[in-house]
């Protein structure tokens, strides 16, 4: 497995990834999923295992110290081998280099996994948002301070 940033023709790949990781209300559409990508201020990087993509992380810059991750897809045949890790290590590396002092993120309240996943990696929760996501669930917005020794 290989890291790499996004190229434009990894969209359709990375839209089909995040429709197949997500529930409809949850996944975006590929108009917000590019948007995303495209923003000034943001970052994507790809996870591949020889020509294949097996996910891939958005983050975005917001504030002066404050980087948020969009969105975290990794294919379910490649999950629980490193690949998650790999992108969210690539994405903290980034938001130190952006002199960022917070990382956050957003998770379904019911997605046990990736708020272990998270909590693993020194990820708090820190706020519940009902309503967040356009299907009705709530979310949990995790953060980690983020420090040069982390």
């Amino acid at each position: 497995m290989r890291i790499r940033n996004y190229r434009p023709a990894d969209l359709q790949t990375l839209y089909k990834i995040d429709q197949v990781c997500f529930p409809p209300g949850i996944a975006y559409p590929k108009s917000e999923l590019m948007r995303f990508i495209t923003e000034r201020n943001s970052r994507t990087w790809v996870a591949e295992s020889g020509d294949d993509i097996i996910g891939f992380l958005i983050a975005s810059l917001e504030a002066e110290d404050t980087a948020h991750i969009v969105t975290i897809d990794v294919v379910a045949s490649s999950r629980r081998k490193g690949v998650g890790k790999a992108l969210m290590g690539a994405a903290e590396d980034w938001a130190r280099e952006q002199r960022a002092t917070v990382l956050y993120l957003e998770t379904a309240e019911g997605n046990i996994a990736a708020q272990r996943f998270y909590r693993a990696r020194g990820y708090l929760k820190v706020e519940k948002v009902v309503g967040y996501y356009s299907n009705g669930a709530a979310a949990w917005v995790m953060a980690k301070r983020l420090h040069d020794d982390s």
